[in-house]
Parts: structure tokens; C-alpha cells; sequence
């Protein structure tokens, strides 16, 4: 059952060996220990921004939350870091936002002059006119085919 609420082995081998040089090696009893530890400050930490977001009649716990939590267990370093990787981390998602809002924006004004060019009254005039003008000019070819079939003598 313990087992359950520790973080996955896999992970935390994997981010100890990103730290460690390349011949380093960790041994299972040393990835088991990080883990337990890793696991019970991540629970340190998250108890203790539940508990400012409970007294706040708050569900939701954010990165401000964390933040605050950090700072109050007395780990200011980390909040300080956290703090700035958040604020990074909003700016960035909100410049995809606006990117994302930028291109919806294009491909919707693209689609709607599309559709304007093909429903807009001058358009379905501008077709009339082309059309009227193909008749006009099959007319004017018949007209003359037939008076060039009146002036032409006759042959017999």
C-alpha cells in the first residue's frame, strides 16, 4: 500500500542520473531512499498549501499556493526558484494564448471573406454580369452567322 503513494522508481533514477556524471553509478537501495524522500516532501509541502487553501474556503491549489508553503516551511531558496519558474511558465502560456487567438483570428477572417466573396450580392451580380455577358456574346455570334448567311449570295 505504501508503494502506491510514492512516486515512480523510474523517475526518480532518471532525474538523479541527469545530475550525476555519466560513470556514476546509483545502487536500488540509494533510488528507494530519494524516492521516500522525494514523495514525503512533495506531501510536506502539498499538506501545507491544502491546509492555507482550506482556512481560504478554496478548492483549488495553484503555484502561488506551493509558493506560499514553501516559503512558510522555512524552504525560502526553493520558493524564490519556484516563483520565478511560474512566472516563466505564465508568460509563456499566455503568449501561446495570444499566438493561439492570433492564428484562430487569421483562419476566421480568412473563412469569412471567403464567404462574403461567394454569398455578397456584388459577387452573385459579378456572375450575372459574366453569365449575361457569355449570352451577349453567343447572341452577337448567332447574329452574325446569320446576317453573314443573309449577305452571302446565293450559289447554285
Amino acid at each position: 500500500m505504501e508503494d502506491e503513494r510514492l512516486l515512480p522508481i523510474a523517475n526518480v533514477g532518471r532525474i538523479m542520473r541527469q545530475i550525476l556524471p555519466a560513470s556514476a553509478k546509483i545502487s536500488k537501495e540509494g533510488k528507494q531512499i530519494m524516492q521516500e524522500c522525494a514523495t514525503e516532501f512533495i506531501s510536506f509541502v502539498t499538506d501545507e498549501a491544502s491546509d492555507k487553501c482550506h482556512k481560504e474556503n478554496r478548492k483549488t491549489l495553484n503555484g502561488d499556493d506551493i509558493c506560499w508553503a514553501l516559503s512558510a516551511l522555512g524552504f525560502d531558496n526553493y520558493a524564490e526558484a519556484i516563483a520565478r519558474y511560474l512566472h516563466k511558465y505564465r508568460q509563456a502560456e499566455r503568449h501561446k494564448m495570444i499566438n493561439l487567438q492570433k492564428a484562430n483570428n487569421k483562419a476566421h477572417d480568412h473563412q469569412t471573406h471567403h464567404y462574403l466573396l461567394q454569398n455578397s450580392p456584388a459577387s452573385s451580380s459579378l456572375v450575372q454580369s459574366d453569365k449575361q455577358q457569355t449570352d451577349i456574346c453567343a447572341a452577337a455570334s448567332e447574329n452574325r452567322v446569320s446576317d453573314d448567311q443573309e449577305k452571302a449570295p446565293a450559289t447554285n
